[in-house]
C-alpha cells in the first residue's frame, strides 16, 4: 500500500455568518488520484484554498510526511510540494510556454533571464509528460485547452510537486482531450506524484480515481472510498443525503411541437473558420440541441444569433422579423436572451447584488431620470428568483456568494424578468453539481412548457438527448445531422462527430 502523503484531520473554517467547515479529514497517498466530491458550497473549494495555503485553517491538523506543518502563504504550500491547477487557468497568453513554466521562479543572472536555460528545462518537463513535440519558445496565447493544463503540469512540476490539486480539469475538453489528460495523469503518479482530482462528472471517478472523498455542507462523509468498486448511485446518495439519478424531465410529443408557431428562423448563416451555411428552425415550446465536439461551432453559432458576432452571410428572423446583424440591442429587443457558457465572466458582475444582476436587461422599467428605484428593483428580482427556488433568497447579497447552480438561475431569472421568448443556453451546467443539475434540468422544461422556445448547448451528449426535444449534429461548423431527440442515441452521435456527412 502506498504511504500516506498528507493527512488533514478535523479542519474547521468559518466566515462571517458562514460554517465553511466543520471537523474535515483528508488523507492522501503518494502515486494516487484522490477525487474529491461534493455538491457545490459543500466546502470543496475552502479544503483546497487552506491546502494550498490561500486560507488558514481555523482549527485541525495537517500533517505532510508525517510531520506537522503550517500552510500560511501559497509559497509555503509550494515549498513543501502542493501545486494547484485552477480551472480557470492562470497562464499569460503574451508570453511563451517556458516564460510560462518558470513565472515566478524565473532563472535570471544580474537582473537577465537565462533564456536559453529556461528552453532547456521545459523542454525536458514536457519531455516528462509525454509532449516533448511541443515547442517551449511558443506563445501561449494560441494553444487550445487541453495543451494549457500540460503547461500548467509542467509548471506545478517545475516547483517539484508532489500534490497536485485539479479543479474541474475535464471541464472545458473534449472527448479525446480527456482521455489525453487522463494519459497524462496516469504518467504523474507513476512517478509517485499524488493528484487530487475534483469534477462533477461522476463518469470519470471510476476511470480515473483510485479514492474518494466526499464532502457534504462542510463535513466529510465518506473517507477514502474505492473508486472502482463504489457504485455510482452511493457516491451521489452521500453527495446530496438523497438518490438522485440523472433523469430529465418528461418530453412531450414531438407532433405537438408541429402544431406550435415557430419562433426562430435561421437561414444560412456562416462566419469564415467558425461556422458555415447553418439552417434551422425553433418552434415555441421546443428545446432544440447543438451537439458537437470543442471547435465544432456550436457556442460561435450562439454567439451570431445572439448579435454577438456579425456574420458574413445569412440571416436570422426572431417571430417573423429579421434581426440586425451583430446587434445585441436589437436582439434583446426581440425577446432574445443569452446564458454564455463562462457566466461568472461573461454574464454576471461579481460583486453587484443578485437583485442588479438579475435587472440588468430591464433596468429601464425601474429607473427614472437616471436614477434606480431600489425597492422596485428587488421585488421584482425576488419575484423571478423566487420563482426558481433561487439560494440563499436575499437578492441584496452579491452574486458572487452564490454556487454555480445558483448563480445559473440568476442568470436565468435575468430574463425572466425580462419577458424572453426564446433562450440560448451555453452549457448550463458547467461546474453545477448533480443535485442542481437536475434543478436545472426541471427548469429548462418548464420554461419550454410555457412557451419560450431554447436552443442548447451542451459538451455532454446525454445532457443533450435526454433535454432536448430534437439534435443537431455539429461537425467542424456544419450541421452533419439532424433527429428528433428520441430517434438518434449517444454511439449515433459520436459517430456523426467523427465522420458526419452533410445533412
Amino acid at each position: 500500500m502506498a504511504t500516506s502523503l498528507l493527512e488533514m484531520r478535523g479542519i474547521g473554517k468559518s466566515f462571517p455568518g458562514v460554517r465553511a467547515l466543520d471537523g474535515v479529514d483528508l488523507e492522501v497517498r503518494s502515486g494516487e488520484v484522490h477525487c474529491l466530491l461534493g455538491q457545490n458550497g459543500a466546502g470543496k473549494s475552502t479544503l483546497i484554498k487552506i491546502l494550498s495555503g490561500a486560507h488558514q485553517a481555523d482549527e485541525g491538523t495537517i500533517t505532510w510526511q508525517d510531520a506537522p506543518v503550517s500552510l500560511r502563504t501559497p509559497s509555503a504550500a509550494m515549498k513543501l510540494g502542493i501545486a494547484t491547477i485552477h480551472q480557470e487557468l492562470d497562464l499569460v497568453d503574451g508570453l511563451s510556454i517556458a516564460e510560462n513554466i518558470h513565472l515566478g521562479h524565473e532563472r535570471s543572472r544580474l537582473g537577465f533571464s537565462r533564456r536559453a536555460e529556461m528552453l532547456h528545462s521545459a523542454r525536458k518537463l514536457l519531455e516528462r509528460l509525454g509532449h516533448g513535440e511541443l515547442d517551449p519558445a511558443r506563445e501561449v496565447g494560441g494553444l487550445p485547452s487541453a495543451t494549457k493544463q500540460i503547461v500548467s503540469m509542467a509548471r506545478a512540476l517545475s516547483h517539484e510537486a508532489r500534490l497536485i490539486i485539479m479543479d474541474e480539469p475535464s471541464a472545458v475538453l473534449a472527448h479525446d482531450e480527456i482521455n489525453g489528460l487522463f494519459r497524462v495523469i496516469g504518467q504523474l503518479t507513476e512517478q509517485g506524484i499524488a493528484v487530487v482530482y475534483i469534477s462533477h462528472r461522476l463518469e470519470e471517478i471510476r476511470e480515473i480515481g483510485d479514492r474518494v472523498t466526499v464532502l457534504k455542507d462542510g463535513r466529510t462523509v465518506a473517507d477514502g472510498l474505492p473508486a472502482k468498486e463504489t457504485p455510482t448511485g452511493q457516491v451521489v446518495s452521500l453527495m446530496t443525503g438523497r438518490t438522485v439519478e440523472y433523469a430529465f424531465p418528461e418530453r412531450p410529443e414531438a407532433s405537438t411541437h408541429e402544431q406550435r408557431p415557430e419562433l426562430l428562423r435561421v437561414e444560412h448563416l456562416s462566419r469564415p473558420r467558425e461556422f458555415d451555411d447553418v439552417s434551422f428552425t425553433v418552434r415555441a415550446g421546443e428545446i432544440v440541441g447543438l451537439a458537437g465536439l470543442v471547435g465544432s461551432g456550436r457556442s460561435e453559432i450562439l454567439q451570431a444569433i445572439y448579435g454577438a458576432s456579425k456574420p458574413t452571410t445569412g440571416q436570422v428572423l426572431l417571430n417573423g422579423t429579421r434581426l440586425r446583424p451583430g446587434s445585441v440591442r436589437a436582439a434583446v429587443r426581440a425577446g432574445m436572451g443569452l446564458a454564455p457558457e463562462e457566466r461568472k465572466s461573461q454574464a454576471l458582475v461579481q460583486y453587484e447584488s443578485i437583485a442588479r444582476n438579475v435587472s440588468l436587461a430591464s433596468l429601464g422599467r425601474y429607473s427614472r431620470l437616471g436614477w434606480v428605484n431600489r425597492g422596485s428593483e428587488h421585488t421584482a428580482a425576488e419575484e423571478a428568483t423566487g420563482a426558481l427556488q433561487l439560494q440563499p433568497a436575499d437578492t441584496r447579497r452579491p452574486v458572487r456568494v452564490l454556487s454555480g447552480g445558483n448563480q445559473q438561475k440568476a442568470v436565468v431569472a435575468r430574463w425572466l424578468l425580462a419577458n424572453c421568448r426564446l433562450l440560448l443556453l451555453d452549457e448550463p451546467t458547467r461546474g453545477v453539481d448533480v443535485g442542481a443539475r437536475a434543478e436545472i434540468y426541471a427548469l429548462v422544461r418548464r420554461l419550454a412548457d410555457s412557451g419560450v422556445g431554447v436552443v442548447l448547448v451542451s459538451s455532454e451528449i446525454p445532457e443533450v438527448l435526454g433535454l432536448a426535444d430534437r439534435v443537431l449534429v455539429l461537425r467542424e461548423g456544419r450541421v452533419v445531422g439532424e433527429a428528433d431527440a428520441g430517434d438518434i442515441d449517444e454511439s449515433q452521435v459520436l459517430d456523426l462527430f467523427m465522420e458526419g456527412s452533410a445533412a
